[in-house]
């Protein structure tokens, strides 16, 4: 168990002593087996949570994995390791977010945990009770809830072997400190999160039939004279979404900064036998209402589908489908797109980036699982929604199935583009050459000033 990039892969790994764990972060638990030191041994793999981020942001697919890890080595596990980098600094921020994923499990469950550092080799002459006592008490008050249970591992040096054996001693120890037993999660937390698991299974295979019919009924009312030989699209969404990743993803080559721009930026490219153009819209912060957003921001957002004349054929609402998307993400989201006014929803395609993370689960179980706040967001948009691998840039289908659904959503509005309200429009530039002029006076003021 621990957070992404912590070690447990390798973790995995060093104990079976050869490569059964692959190192990309999995979506879903992992389970492999090995006979060391003669011990039959079983490794779940939990998947990780984002180092900073509380259990609240984390998806809910990830939670329940957490809860669902520890029945998959029946009757249950002698000890959950709990990894931890002894390279990184151990914050605040860090330990509630390690708590809050722990405790889903019930509070029985520290007293099975012990605490594996891993980067072991970066310690050089420092001893681990050196680095505890240097660090403040975060970690010290995770040590203390783990009853001070600990190790060192490095995972570079395979070859010795001592280190293992020292672990799986310090598993035995645990096991006898709770009088021979293993970790048995309270049942009714585990037949909740299975009950629940099964349903939402059932709703997204239903999802899943709809869409594909929806998708072939608007497919039928197309013709091959109605395939446009161009499309100007809007990206929009909160920093850190992955916009400028999703536009080099469309032009297929590195056209969008991926650093965060004040202004809106526009590019073009050839894809697909289509002529292309990308507007990106600088993204507010994620939990932020668009009250708080300086007027600015607001402006250019407005002013981004002005940029493609006589307007575009889609606004690609941007998400990351590795973070949970809750009350405060949808509230932010929906009064920045409100901007635009009402009629934009139907021109709106929600866009799941980083689906390298679902691995094998499908994102009709994301989104069943995610809850109303995602479920009214997909509802707003008529239920169009797409998934990119912004690592996978050599697989062009994905692209080409997105370009696709933007047709199908011209043809949803009559095969018209979505165009601001006038008004709207005129009010929000008004304002910025106001802006630009008082800037104007000012700057004139002060080289008046200095001269």
């Amino acid at each position: 168990m621990g957070y992404r990039a912590a070690g447990k892969s390798t973790t995995g790994n060093s104990i079976l002593g050869r490569e059964e764990f692959d190192l990309k972060t999995p979506a879903q638990c992992v389970r492999r087996h090995g006979e060391v030191a003669d011990r039959h041994i079983t490794i779940i793999e939990a998947p990780g949570w984002w180092r900073s981020y509380t259990v609240e942001k984390s998806p809910e697919l990830l939670k329940q994995e957490i809860v669902l890890s520890v029945s998959l080595c029946p009757p249950g596990p002698h000890a959950v390791l709990l990894i931890i980098r002894v390279d990184d600094r151990f914050k605040e921020s860090h330990r509630k977010a390690l708590q809050g994923h722990l405790d889903l499990l019930g509070e029985r469950v520290w007293s099975h945990t012990i605490v594996l550092f891993t980067h072991g080799d970066s310690l050089l002459d420092t001893s681990i009770e050196q680095h505890i006592e240097s660090e403040v008490q975060d970690l010290q008050w995770l040590l203390d809830k783990c009853g001070n249970r600990y190790h060192v591992l490095n995972n570079k040096n395979r070859s010795d072997d001592t280190q293992i054996k020292e672990l799986l001693e310090k598993i035995e120890e645990t096991v006898a400190q709770n009088n021979g037993c293993h970790f048995q999660i309270d049942r009714k937390i585990l037949q909740e999160i299975k009950e629940r698991r099964r349903a939402e299974e059932e709703r997204a295979e239903e999802r899943i039939k709809r869409m594909k019919k929806q998708s072939e009924n608007i497919r039928s009312q197309m013709s091959d004279a109605q395939r446009l030989s161009e499309l100007r699209i809007v990206l929009m969404g909160y920093r850190t979404a992955g916009k400028s990743s999703t536009g080099n993803s469309i032009l297929g080559r590195e056209e969008f900064d991926l650093k965060a721009s004040a202004q809106c930026v526009r590019r073009h490219g050839e894809v697909a036998d289509r002529h292309i153009t990308v507007i990106e819209a600088p993204g507010w912060w994620m939990n932020e209402p668009v009250e708080e957003s300086p007027e600015l921001l607001k402006q250019e957002i407005v002013l981004s589908v002005s940029l493609c004349p006589p307007g575009p054929h889609a606004v690609l609402l941007i998400i990351r489908v590795d973070i949970g998307f809750k009350e405060t993400e949808r509230k932010a989201l929906q009064g920045h797109l409100d901007l635009l006014g009402e009629r934009v929803w139907s021109h709106t395609i929600v866009l799941f980036t980083h689906g390298d993370s679902l691995l094998d689960t499908s994102i009709e179980q994301h989104i069943e699982s995610e809850g109303e706040d995602l479920q009214w967001l997909l509802d707003k948009c008529g239920n169009r929604y797409h998934v990119l691998n912004n690592q996978n840039r050599i697989d062009d289908t994905q692209i080409k199935e997105l370009l696709e659904k933007i047709e199908e959503t011209v043809t949803q509005n009559n095969g018209c583009h979505f165009e601001i309200d006038r008004k709207i429009l005129q009010e929000t530039d008004g304002r910025k050459k106001m802006k630009e002029q008082i800037d104007k006076w000012r700057e004139d003021i002060r080289s008046l000033t200095s001269e």
